[in-house]
């Protein structure tokens, strides 16, 4: 089994090296790839170092792809890879609303993955972390409507996003003016209800993956939500505070009972001990925290709660990798024969 990692150097590929260290994933070997610039770096991995490669203009003679070099990217070279045998797990935005893609996180719609044609989309990183709360309570009761507000943290925008909050939190402690070049006014002690582009409709694209993503994943296109998405100036984890209304009324207790033994969640839920979810504990967990689950004042028997996940890992690098064990599980993901 050998696997391959395109944009090796950025935060996700990093991430992807830490959470191949400890996965169920059997492979053989590990191919890093990135830019021509970065070609000739090192970075570890279980015990060893592995060597960049120039990410090559045709096929990779790898199994698995996992794709986080950017939409142009996979957009270009994705057919070229599948055309040479590859399964390619992409993290970019490239393929995600592609009919014949599925769009998969595997603790809601693992079976997706099973029909893939070559490619198989994750999912943006704000709806993973939505849906692996949602998802059981939409099986059990029927969410009818879903209103999301997101906190999300600068590494949604990549290193360079966390690189100037950093910087930028530097120079304003130091009394000077912080730049901003990522987004689009300086990030420290700063929020921002901008994040993606606009669209015609006055939300912003992030805001809209957030809709087409999660009646894609739900398989129910009737679904209605809606999404302001913020960026607020956190390192990583996204937090998210979400409002349901549904068919079937379902209680505060109903909900933690069944969130508690949901894969992919860890109930974090007793405001008297201040215990809720937060970046601070969520950051590098690999369950999604959800807390703060009480009745909504606005839909009869819905329901409020709140929800943080680590955008890096459940967001991207983890929910990749935990595609490609899915499959190897289901017999589906087998190396080539050698000779």
């Amino acid at each position: 089994m050998r696997v391959a990692i395109v944009g090796a150097t950025g935060a996700v590929g990093h991430e992807l090296l830490r959470v191949l260290e400890s996965s169920t994933l059997k492979l053989d070997e590990l191919q890093l790839y990135a830019s021509p610039r970065s070609a000739g770096l090192k970075l570890p991995f279980a015990g060893q170092e592995l060597t960049v490669r120039a990410t090559p203009e045709g096929a990779i003679d790898a199994d698995v792809i996992l794709a986080s070099a950017g939409g142009s990217i996979s957009k270009e070279k994705a057919p070229a890879w599948v055309a040479g045998g590859s399964l390619v797990i992409d993290n970019s935005s490239a393929f995600r609303y592609e009919p014949d893609v599925p769009l998969v996180v595997p603790e809601v719609n693992g079976d997706a993955a099973l029909r893939h044609k070559g490619i198989i989309a994750n999912p943006n990183c704000t709806t993973a972390i939505a849906v692996v709360a949602v998802a059981p309570l939409h099986r059990a009761y029927g969410v009818r409507r879903m209103i999301v507000s997101t906190y999300q943290a600068t590494s949604g925008a990549g290193q360079k996003g966390i690189e100037e909050l950093l910087e930028g939190t530097r120079v304003e402690l130091a009394g000077g003016q912080p730049e901003a070049e990522v987004f689009a006014y300086p990030m420290p002690f700063n929020v921002i209800p901008h994040i993606d582009a606009f669209q015609d409709n006055g939300y912003t694209k992030e805001e809209m993956k957030v809709v087409w993503e999660t009646r894609k994943i739900l398989g129910d296109e009737s679904l209605s939500i809606s999404c302001t998405a913020v960026r607020i100036p956190t390192l990583r984890t996204h937090s998210e505070a979400i409002t349901l209304e549904l068919e079937r009324p379902a209680t505060p207790e109903e909900a933690r009972e069944l969130l508690r033994h949901s894969a992919g969640v860890e109930v974090r839920d007793d405001p008297a001990a201040r215990l809720y979810p937060m970046p601070l504990t969520a950051t590098r967990k690999y369950d999604v925290e959800v807390g703060r689950i009480r009745a909504s004042l606005v839909f009869d028997g819905g329901l409020e709660l709140f929800v943080a996940g680590d955008q890096l890992l459940k967001g991207a690098a983890l929910n990749a990798v935990q595609i490609a064990e899915y499959l190897q599980e289901k017999g589906a993901l087998r190396g080539r024969v050698s000779g």
